[in-house]
């Protein structure tokens, strides 16, 4: 399998996991996003050296993997190439913090304690914002997005641009099978073609797009997507658990569980 192929099967998996059967799929949309919003709000909110903190909204994602069925080494591996994007952001800290921090009574480098605490907040929120999409699809999203208003142009514009990708790495695909074929014994492609070859990509896409819009306006588009369960409102499963996931974050906001649990261990040894 390929980059381009891979790249479509990454996406169709997605697509997959958030039309599974499951209760956490079928909560409100509007309801996972404003948890998954008010997560990453609370989680960039910790100081920068409350290390023990951040470790204890861990637990949010740990529990949603779970209610969810979803595997975390699956995540893991699918987001290999961005958690360790994501965990390279506080990689200078250590060269400009050289103060020490007293944590459950041990003393640490500021920097690297500082450096630590930003990578678990940034793979954190990667991990809830997989979630969030692992567990609802692209239209549902952007039926929360326009339940909070957002201008209709703009949730248009991410809907069509998710849907859209797909049909470009499927051009791509098509125009890298051509040029292999008709250069076997050639490892990639030769720059001096790059250029024809996305000439050809942009205008094949762009047809293929005039199509699909056209489609679109013959089947009563007008500007704004619908989906099937757009007027059901929001059941009382739906606010209980949307009850039940801002009491958890608010008591790992403001308990330090991690804390009192280290001086339990402490006082017992």
């Amino acid at each position: 399998m390929n980059k381009l192929d891979n790249a479509l099967y990454e996406i169709y998996y997605l697509d997959t996991l958030a039309q599974r059967d499951q209760w956490v799929n079928k909560l409100h949309p509007l309801v996972k996003f404003i948890i998954t919003i008010i997560y990453i709000i609370t989680l960039v909110s910790f100081a920068k050296y409350d290390v023990l903190g951040v470790l204890g909204m861990g637990c949010y994602p740990l529990l949603v993997f779970n209610l969810a069925q979803l595997s975390f080494t699956e995540c893991l591996w699918r987001l290999r190439l961005v958690l360790p994007l994501v965990a390279m952001v506080g990689l200078a800290n250590p060269l400009f913090d050289h103060n020490a921090v007293t944590v459950a009574g041990y003393n640490f480098n500021a920097g690297w304690l500082s450096m630590f605490t930003l990578m678990c907040k940034g793979i954190f929120a990667v991990l809830a914002s997989y979630l969030l999409i692992a567990t609802t699809s692209i239209e549902r999203l952007c039926y929360a997005l326009r339940q909070l208003h957002v201008p209709k142009l703009i949730v248009t514009q991410l809907l069509l641009t998710y849907r859209y990708i797909t049909l470009l790495l499927r051009q791509a695909e098509t125009i890298s099978q051509a040029y292999a074929l008709r250069a076997p014994k050639q490892k990639g492609i030769h720059f001096k073609v790059w250029g024809s070859l996305t000439g050809q990509l942009l205008l094949r896409s762009m047809d293929r797009a005039t199509a699909l819009y056209e489609s679109m306006t013959l089947r009563g588009f007008q500007g704004e997507f619908y989906y099937n369960g757009e007027h059901a409102p929001a059941n009382k499963r739906d606010w209980y658990y949307l009850a039940f996931m801002l009491a958890l974050i608010a008591i790992l906001k403001y308990v330090p569980i991690l804390n009192l649990a280290l001086r339990c261990w402490g006082g017992k040894l």
